[in-house]
């Protein structure tokens, strides 16, 4: 896996995430959510980084994420979270997905690169799962900022060609 197929790949996923940290930096209290809910905004942006996070991992074993964040997601009868996030939960869990987002691909090799990530989702290698992740980012973004221009009336977030961070 050269480095610059991997800071590419960064510059993508990373401008993803920077879409998605836009849209919860811009999403006013009166359209955040204040109950639990599918459909609620803040809702939509934890499933979001839950999965990021998850799937950045190197296995399911073991896998928990920063307090105060659970394994709701996980659980198959669809548990929501016991309370709605804050936006500021929401940012610092997004700082430590960008992180760890940067160190799976940064770390990446082409042996694991073509291992499959069977015990994190079966059936997909470990760069088509990145591959995978990284549109689940950003169909969710795409929700939210949807949410945010039909609750806010004004356009959300603008798009982002390339991270603002390099790998």
């Amino acid at each position: 896996m050269t480095e610059s197929f991997k800071a590419i790949i960064w510059r993508q996923y990373g401008a993803a995430i920077d879409m998605l940290e836009n849209a919860i930096v811009a999403c006013p209290a009166n359209v955040w959510g204040d109950r639990p809910g599918w459909h609620e905004f803040w809702y939509l942006a934890s499933h979001t980084l839950f999965f990021l996070d998850y799937y950045m991992s190197e296995t399911a074993e073991g896998f928990a994420p920063p307090p105060p964040f659970g394994l709701e997601e996980l659980d198959p009868n669809g548990v929501l979270p016991p309370r709605v996030y804050t936006k500021e939960e929401l940012l610092t869990y997004l700082a430590h997905c960008r992180v760890k987002t940067r160190k799976a691909i940064g770390s990446l090799t082409d042996e694991k690169a073509g291992r499959e990530a069977v015990s994190l989702r079966p059936g997909l290698t470990f760069v088509e799962l990145y591959l995978y992740t990284m549109r689940h980012v950003q169909h969710h973004t795409g929700q939210l900022n949807l949410i945010l221009r039909q609750k806010t009336g004004s356009a959300a977030p603008r798009w982002v060609s390339i991270s603002k961070t390099d790998l």
